[in-house]
């Protein structure tokens, strides 16, 4: 897979100063909010005090980050995405089988996030209300099409879906036994889950699948993946 030149600047890259402006300061407030998030929550408040720290005002804050909280959300996200693939460039991929990229790729992805724990933790039961579960999902989704394209997955009939959701699962699933148990029970409940993975596209070469049979099977696995066997 080709990847960008990091050295490249985002002007380099056919960005506006603007644009890089605005990128960098997203990333500086950022960083302010996750001091401020343990204790503040992802709230309005925290967002502007964060903008605040950097020099803006609410109104500029509210400019950059039209949606608050969930800007930042999305930002955090996609930070740790960044931060595993580096780690997970450092591997010979094609040395491994599959089932050994997806526990790498979930592993890699679960320790970028513990780099910033406290706020993963309020992050979490921000992500269970309502008007956000959307945005947590949506993420959710992100991060595990970013997996499967680093082990190699070119897939693009339905595996192409059911690999994500199934993945995503396991991803949110194994994250929050890591908070609540510790590295080895999420790296147990990783283990199983692909196998419950391995044992459904076993399922799916040796069968007649129809897509309403891919829906039963999706909303089976996932419940699994969320609440055990």
């Amino acid at each position: 897979m080709a990847r960008a030149n990091p050295k490249k600047t985002p002007q380099a890259l056919g960005a506006t100063p603007t644009e890089d402006w605005a990128t960098t300061t997203e990333q500086q407030v950022l960083d302010h909010a996750l001091k401020l998030v343990p204790h503040q929550g992802w709230t309005w408040r925290m967002a502007k005090l964060a903008g605040k720290a950097v020099g803006l005002s609410e109104g500029e804050t509210e400019l950059l980050l039209p949606q608050g909280p969930a800007d930042l959300a999305a930002l955090l996200s996609r930070r740790h995405d960044a931060k595993a693939l580096e780690a997970l460039g450092a591997l010979d991929v094609a040395a491994l089988k599959i089932r050994e990229r997806i526990a790498r790729g979930v592993a890699a992805r679960i320790d970028a996030a513990m780099a910033n724990e406290a706020a993963v933790r309020r992050l979490n039961g921000w992500f269970t209300l309502p008007q956000n579960m959307g945005l947590g999902g949506r993420l959710a989704w992100e991060t595990a099409d970013k997996v499967w394209r680093w082990a190699g997955d070119t897939a693009t009939d339905e595996n192409h879906y059911s690999k994500r959701v199934l993945l995503a699962g396991i991803l949110s699933g194994a994250q929050a036994i890591r908070l609540s148990s510790g590295p080895e029970a999420a790296k147990v409940f990783t283990d199983r889950r692909i196998e419950n993975v391995m044992a459904f596209e076993k399922w799916k070469a040796t069968t007649s699948f129809r897509p309403q049979e891919m829906a039963a099977k999706f909303a089976e696995s996932l419940g699994r993946m969320r609440f055990g066997s």
